[in-house]
């Protein structure tokens, strides 16, 4: 099986289609931090992939990718609650979560370098700029779905794309909503992937964010 890769931001759905696509066998890691996870999940979502996509593309040249979309005056104030909960620890120098995800939340958000990263404006500007990104990549490509998880023939339109069958009309939960941010960790499913598996290189990332970890490291 092709990997399949979640590239919208936080917010816009990740947790629902993950969820979703476990009862479809699928293996689901809901962020993945070591190379491992990778090995073992047939779909990533979340970071990294929403940073990571062109150079997943090339370490997984087969995969599918799916961009997800969300009306910003919805996405804009959900990313403003999850940011202001998550800040302290997506600090490159101080915050306690996983350097993949400070990374990826920094490079795309810019958190490290505005000093007010929960701006309306800010978070628009960051929005627009990674779609516009990633369709700029894969412009011309067959293996690139959008979709938006709150339309009704969304799921139906992902399994297509995958070819997958399905009975019925598939509809996506709603998970996450308001300012819940723990659905993925709540749910539980033989099918879910650990994003911190360790393999036979332990906890190793991939080398490519090698260069990045030299950085934060000379700041210190």
């Amino acid at each position: 099986m092709s990997k399949v890769f979640i590239i919208g931001l936080p917010r816009t759905g990740t947790t629902s289609i993950s969820v979703a696509m476990l009862d479809y066998g699928f293996k689901v890691a809901h962020t993945a931090y070591t190379k491992h996870a990778f090995d073992l999940a047939d779909m990533i979502s979340d970071s990294p992939c929403f940073c990571d996509y062109k150079q997943l593309d090339k370490i997984y040249p087969n995969a599918k990718f799916v961009y997800l979309e969300r009306d910003l005056k919805r996405w804009v104030p959900s990313m403003q609650m999850l940011i202001g909960k998550m800040k302290d620890n997506l600090d490159l120098q101080t915050g306690q979560f996983n350097l993949v995800l400070k990374r990826t939340f920094n490079q795309v958000f810019e958190l490290d370098k505005n000093a007010d990263p929960c701006n309306e404006k800010h978070l628009v500007n960051c929005y627009q700029r990674h779609k516009e990104q990633v369709f700029t990549y894969f412009s011309g490509r067959d293996d690139l779905l959008s979709i938006d998880v709150s339309d009704a023939q969304s799921l139906m339109s992902l399994l297509q794309f995958l070819n997958v069958g399905y009975t019925g009309e598939p509809v996506f939960p709603h998970l996450n909503i308001g300012k819940k941010v723990a659905c993925w960790e709540e749910h539980k499913h033989p099918n879910k992937i650990n994003a911190n598996s360790a393999g036979p290189e332990s906890r190793k990332f991939f080398s490519y964010a090698d260069n990045y970890k030299q950085q934060i490291k000379k700041r210190r």
